[in-house]
């Protein structure tokens, strides 16, 4: 494992990863430890309205509001992210229904009553699915230079334009990375 958890960073695919689960995806790391780590995707939305997965949170997904892929584990599951609309000092000022993972960041049980929390919130996405690495594997992959770890924006989990989330994050470090934002969809065609 790196030395630090990196919870609440993003892994930006590099134009190497030869994943096609992972292809310019922008993944949000829920929790890292030394047990493994799980993300979301956070540029995947599908056609799948959230209503028609979880009915109750329909009306109050951030925009696009559809059901966005959240990797190749457990793609029958949903899980809600979801954003504070304020700062709470410590967990246990947590609002019911709502598990703080890093900042205001946390996760959504969405079989909570959504009125009862939708006012403390001030941005829901729903995934079908999550992104899972076991003991080490995930620093292997960054050995393996297959992901740039960059730190996260507020917004990036609720990108309103996530077809560009990919090249926005890239393009916002500078320097090389910046570069890489620009990289050929297929570099055979340049």
């Amino acid at each position: 494992m790196t030395d630090a958890s990196l919870t609440g960073r993003l892994l930006v695919a590099s134009p190497v990863l030869g994943d096609p689960n992972f292809e310019r995806s922008v993944v949000l790391l829920v929790d890292h430890d030394e047990e493994g780590a799980l993300g979301v995707v956070l540029n995947r939305p599908t056609s799948v309205a959230v209503g028609a997965v979880v009915p109750a949170w329909g009306e109050y997904t951030t925009g696009p509001a559809t059901v966005f892929r959240g990797g190749p584990v457990g793609e029958d599951s949903a899980l809600g992210l979801g954003a504070l609309a304020t700062a709470i000092d410590s967990d246990a000022d947590e609002p019911d229904g709502f598990r703080r993972l890093f900042g205001s960041i946390g996760l959504i049980d969405l079989e909570a009553e959504p009125a009862e929390l939708a006012g403390e919130l001030r941005a829901v996405r729903v995934f079908a699915g999550y992104a899972g690495w076991g003991p080490g594997q995930l620093e292997d992959e960054l050995a393996e230079q297959a992901w740039f770890v960059v730190d996260s924006l507020p917004g990036d989990a609720f990108s309103t334009d996530p077809a560009q989330l990919w090249r926005d994050v890239l393009r916002r470090q500078g320097g090389d990375l910046a570069l890489v934002s620009s990289f050929p969809d297929d570099p055979s065609m340049n």
